[in-house]
């Protein structure tokens, strides 16, 4: 249908120009001679909307590829993106029209017949300017907005005094694979609605095609997870279609969606965690939840722990909880592979995990 409306455009073009100036060609070149039918307008449109016919074979599947690609773009674009590209544009336009208007009145003949050139190029030049300046500048442009902010106060206030956005819950590449949001959504201490952005699902996509077997089952782990979440689980899943092609790294495009949604990063991962406190970005880390809820460790208790492997120090040796909580035990190494009592003597808790320093009770109990 679109290729169909093209030619017809282009037809109709030629059809115009072809009324207009064949004539006029044919009466310059002497062909009408005794052919008056030849000068006649009607046949110069005739030929002018067949030539471009014809020229519409050879180019038209490029326009549509243009236009096709150009209409991607735009869908997957966000709509402050569009709205605001629009009204830059719009107002670039509108100043170069009044621009336009004391250009006309010159008197000079000399420039006068350079103006024409120059409106295009003013047109085209302010137009772009425009579109650049509210593509970009958005995000400042929408708090000048006062009417949004007291409409989302509004709802706010409905919904029990949240911040605006606060109920989207954006999640990234690693808390995917993870696996343990599900669980999270399943006992219903995450409220809102999931966000999972189109650039992460390539992500994903891309991980679950890799080469490396380790990869490619994190990525298909990912894949499932999201299948589950979105056909197993009473929450609201939303696919944000958007992209910020400006910005490579997906952390960044995560860390700008929020700003822009006023959204919740939720990850494990420590990195983006920072990044995210940093820029000022409400974060949710589902390490932090883990760790916030495991069981206490105080120093001087006992438990017992197989200890599997060296440590980094000399004589360390390194065993793991059933939750994956990680226990370095002094003078561990020469009980590797046995399972032995130890007393712990301190826990050091980051956002990256929690880990047990403790010591054989063997040892305790010689001192």
């Amino acid at each position: 249908m679109m290729k169909r409306t093209i030619q017809l455009f282009f037809i109709i073009i030629g059809g115009t120009l072809g009324f207009v100036y064949i004539p006029k060609l044919i009466m310059l070149l002497n062909f009408g001679k005794g052919l008056e039918w030849l000068e006649s307008p009607y046949t110069g449109m005739v030929i002018g909307a067949v030539i471009f016919y014809f020229l519409t074979l050879w180019f038209v599947d490029s326009i549509v590829q243009v236009i096709k690609v150009f209409e991607e773009k735009i869908v997957k674009a966000p709509v402050a993106d569009v709205l605001f590209g629009t009204l830059g544009l719009v107002i670039g336009l509108v100043v170069a029209f009044l621009i336009q208007i004391p250009l006309n009145n010159i008197p000079l003949t000399a420039i006068s017949s350079v103006v024409p050139v120059f409106t295009i190029f003013l047109y085209l030049f302010l137009g772009y300017l425009g579109f650049q300046i509210g593509f970009k500048k958005r995000d400042e442009l929408i708090n000048f907005f006062p009417i949004s902010k007291t409409r989302d106060k509004r709802k706010d206030n409905e919904d029990g005094s949240i911040k605006r956005g606060s109920s989207l819950k954006i999640l990234d590449t690693s808390v995917i694979i993870d696996g343990r949001i599900a669980d999270i959504c399943q006992t219903g201490f995450l409220e809102g609605t999931l966000v999972i952005p189109r650039f992460v699902l390539e992500e994903l996509q891309h991980i679950a095609d890799s080469s490396d077997v380790l990869k490619r089952n994190r990525g298909r782990r990912g894949l499932d997870i999201l299948n589950k979440i979105q056909k197993e689980l009473a929450v609201k899943v939303e696919i944000y279609e958007g992209d910020f092609d400006e910005v490579s790294e997906v952390d960044s495009k995560l860390v700008k969606l929020a700003l822009l949604v006023g959204g919740v990063v939720v990850t494990n991962d420590f990195n983006l965690n920072k990044v995210c406190e940093l820029q000022g970005v409400s974060v949710l880390n589902i390490n932090d939840l883990a760790n916030a809820v495991k069981p206490v460790v105080l120093p001087g208790e006992e438990m017992k722990v197989q200890v599997i492997k060296d440590g980094k120090e000399q004589n360390q040796g390194v065993g793991y909880l059933d939750d994956g909580t990680m226990i370095v035990v002094e003078d561990g190494r020469t009980h590797i592979g046995k399972t032995i009592d130890v007393v712990v003597t301190s826990v050091l808790q980051t956002s990256a995990g929690r880990m047990i320093f403790a010591k054989p009770k063997v040892l305790e109990q010689a001192l």
